[in-house]
């Protein structure tokens, strides 16, 4: 049995194509996943992401139970702020990446992806018990979760949440990027994963369909899966289980950046990273833009002049229109070199990118 978001029979009501997406069943489009898209880049759109997980995290040992279990600081963190990053094994590969915001004191926020919310949450109990951190986790299911993404995303936001609750609408201007606030039964992030402004809203699930209707009768465009994939490709963010999983570490993911090791800090995975980067021969997550007809797929096998690397995402951008892809190349690989890509057999030429490809509208590739 599928799970289902408290929006899904909004969804089934709008003529949403639903799928099994890790065992949840979800809306991948609702029509056109190109217009999805495009109404992102262009306007404002609304996806459900319900079915990832929300966990509170609080006690006096949450602060040093986080450190630990980060390979960012969570130490960097003012109230309000949020923090990127991933949780590793101790071989440095990687479990999940998250988003953690710090609420105050002794309590913060994370929200984990849903394919890995339970294997998540049982390394998390595992650690503060291993440990001995005075340190609770509660899930909070009775919560559902909203993006609204796009160049009018605030703006249409602020609109609909002044009809509802004039203290929330009033946060939204004064918000800046990746930080958060909790007002009434709102919790509002300007955070996303579609390279444009706007926000995630966690709320009481029994409210969530009426928040919804009101920002689709105010412009905002129902969006699925299919959308969300493109967009957060264009924007050159990694999808776990696809450009990153138990068998890599960050290090080799494009994600060298949410790791700290600037400070003393003991948290699980260092030493294997630290050893890694000695050896050197590190891999590299870059981007590819295909200079013939075809689309890019993930396991597609890249040939370089510094030896083989392979495709962990791809797809047609619509944004760029053409094939576009991340993948994880041989060191001495560099942006601008011409490699092949193994299409069924066929070698087809294309060209190493910077990432991101599209940030707030704008194509940069």
């Amino acid at each position: 049995m599928l799970k289902r978001t408290p929006l899904y029979d909004t969804h089934v009501a709008a003529g949403a194509r639903m799928v099994d997406f890790g065992g949840w069943e979800m809306p991948v489009s609702y029509g056109s996943q190109i217009e999805e898209h495009h109404a992102v880049r262009q306007h404002a759109g609304v996806f459900d992401v319900s079915h990832m997980r929300t966990v509170d995290i609080e006690g006096a040992g949450s602060r040093d139970f986080l450190r630990l279990l980060l390979a960012n600081d969570i130490g960097k963190l003012t109230p309000g702020k949020a923090l990127y990053s991933c949780m590793l094994r101790p071989d440095g590969g990687v479990l999940d990446d998250l988003i953690v915001y710090w609420l105050h004191t002794d309590r913060y926020r994370a929200v984990v992806n849903a394919a890995t919310a339970d294997k998540d949450l049982d390394w998390m109990h595992r650690v503060a018990h291993e440990r001995r951190l005075p340190v609770s986790l509660l899930p909070r299911r009775e919560l559902a979760m909203i993006a609204v993404q796009g160049p009018q995303a605030r703006r249409l936001l602020k609109a609909v949440l002044e009809g509802i609750d004039g203290d929330a609408a009033a946060v939204i201007d004064g918000l800046k990027p990746f930080t958060a606030r909790m007002v009434d039964e709102f919790f509002i992030a300007r955070t996303g994963y579609t390279g444009e402004d706007g926000c995630e809203l966690i709320l009481p699930a029994d409210e969530v369909a009426d928040l919804w209707r009101r920002l689709v009768a105010e412009g905002a465009a129902p969006c699925g899966l299919g959308a969300r994939d493109t967009l957060r490709l264009e924007a050159g963010m990694n999808l776990y289980g696809q450009d990153m999983d138990e068998t890599v570490t960050p290090l080799e993911s494009g994600l060298a950046w949410t790791v700290d090791l600037k400070e003393p800090r003991d948290f699980i995975g260092r030493a294997a990273l630290e050893k890694q980067l000695a050896a050197g021969g590190l891999r590299q997550l870059l981007g590819l833009k295909m200079t013939e007809r075809g689309v890019l797929r993930a396991h597609q096998k890249v040939t370089t002049a510094h030896g083989d690397g392979e495709i962990t995402s791809g797809t047609f951008s619509p944004t760029l229109g053409c094939s576009i892809a991340l993948a994880r190349l041989p060191t001495g690989v560099a942006v601008g070199d011409s490699v092949q890509v193994d299409l069924r057999g066929k070698p087809v030429a294309a060209v190493v990118v910077k990432l991101p490809f599209v940030r707030n509208g704008k194509v940069l590739v």
